[in-house]
């Protein structure tokens, strides 16, 4: 049965995966990228469980991000070179690892380390979504990778409905004692059912692949453009989740970790913007698409400053806020797969490299201003951040920069 999916979803290198394997690999990075965020709605009970300072506290989000996006530039790359099912199944392997040192950690340290090399193992991610891009049409890439960016960001936002409760019950160390089993399931699974692929690129040396993505840099505006507003609005986005359960859980709102971690829920917005996005950027392009997203992402930013100790304005606002990103990451990164088919890991490592950079710098800003300034200190740099993502948007659409035979 096994090798009959596989038929199938080679047949369909020239369309789409088959609806089956597309099924399962969605539901595969919506588990793996969960592992990143499980920390938002436990840091207070894992500063109080390791008694870290302010300091290691905000590596512990930092680590995360930095590692993820390391082996964006050193793993994801090798995509290109080699077969993604054996570079998956080493990647859940150290996954498993990292998961464990985490809920056997008895220092801050060990926490930090192992949710470094955590993020370093969800690089899973970074290669199903290329795989999925290279399997079909450019017809079908728009629909496909939105079903996969559903996945991921139903993997965010039930992260923190999931931690908070089992946290809450189980205490915050049984969070990642269960996230090693489950990703130790899916990495088997994984290897069960991607296919064997051939590689894409023969004879390029390790060296000469990573230095290709500064020429890809170099020669594409339209993945700088890309990348760098990417980065902008990922910034936003990650200093206030790192930062919400620390406003929430002190007065005068006083939530457990559990109401925490409902706020995840009301996120579930973004499921809804990574699957209109998905659809709407054949029909009105990807300029258009990610234009109107920013903006709702800047009014949520505003609605989550105005109504900072109203729950209900509070949901609001991470529903537009969580709209607003995962509406503008699926165009934005249709149009980098767009730009050389033959370099699609590549192009998808530079673009979240700059993706997560942002997401790594803003978790460690977003703790250290809550404990500086509160939430109105991290709403300042937030809307700083999104407002810039689309000044520069549109910007680059006056220079030109947006365009490119490939993408149209």
């Amino acid at each position: 049965m096994t090798s009959t999916r596989q038929a199938a979803a080679s047949r369909a290198g020239t369309d789409a995966p088959s609806p089956f394997l597309l099924l399962m690999m969605t539901a595969a990075v919506t588990f793996t990228v969960a592992n990143l965020y499980y920390y938002q709605p436990l840091l207070p009970a894992v500063r109080e469980g390791l008694s870290l300072s302010d300091t290691l506290l905000g590596l512990v989000p930092f680590a995360t991000q930095i590692g993820y996006a390391a082996a964006i530039l050193l793993i994801s790359p090798l995509g290109d070179v080699m077969p993604r099912r054996r570079l998956i199944a080493m990647l859940s392997c150290l996954l498993v690892v990292s998961l464990l040192m985490q809920a056997l950690a008895g220092h801050g340290m060990v926490m930090v380390l192992g949710t470094l090399l955590m993020g370093v193992g969800a690089n899973i991610t970074q290669q199903l979504i290329p795989l999925a891009a290279s399997m079909s049409s450019q017809q079908q890439r728009g629909r496909v990778i939105g079903t996969l960016m559903s996945g991921l960001t139903l993997g965010i936002l039930l992260s923190r409905v999931i931690s908070g409760g089992i946290a809450e019950h189980l205490g915050w160390r049984a969070v990642y004692g269960a996230a090693a089993a489950v990703a130790l399931f899916w990495g088997l699974l994984l290897w069960r059912l991607l296919p064997k692929e051939t590689s894409r690129t023969a004879g390029m040396r390790y060296p000469a692949l990573l230095a290709s993505m500064l020429g890809l840099l170099r020669r594409h505006a339209l993945l700088r453009v890309s990348a760098l507003t990417g980065a902008l609005w990922f910034a936003a986005f990650n200093a206030i989740w790192a930062s919400l359960a620390l406003h929430v859980t002190h007065e005068p709102l006083g939530l457990d970790l559990q109401q925490a971690g409902m706020f995840g829920l009301a996120g579930m917005a973004g499921i809804v913007g990574a699957r209109l996005s998905g659809r709407w950027v054949n029909r009105l392009g990807a300029w258009r698409v990610i234009a109107l997203a920013l903006l709702v992402l800047s009014i949520g930013m505003l609605v989550l400053w105005g109504f900072a100790y109203s729950l209900v304005g509070l949901a609001v606002g991470i529903v537009l806020i969580d709209l607003g990103v995962f509406a503008a990451q699926v165009p934005n990164q249709v149009r980098v797969f767009a730009i050389e088919p033959a370099a699609q890991s590549r192009l998808n490592a530079v673009y979240m490299l700059f993706y997560y950079l942002g997401a790594a710098l803003g978790a460690l800003s977003g703790v250290q201003l809550m404990a500086a300034f509160g939430w109105q200190g991290v709403m300042v740099l937030s809307l700083l951040l999104s407002l810039g993502a689309l000044v520069l948007h549109l910007a680059a659409r006056r220079a030109g920069s947006t365009v490119s035979p490939a993408a149209a």
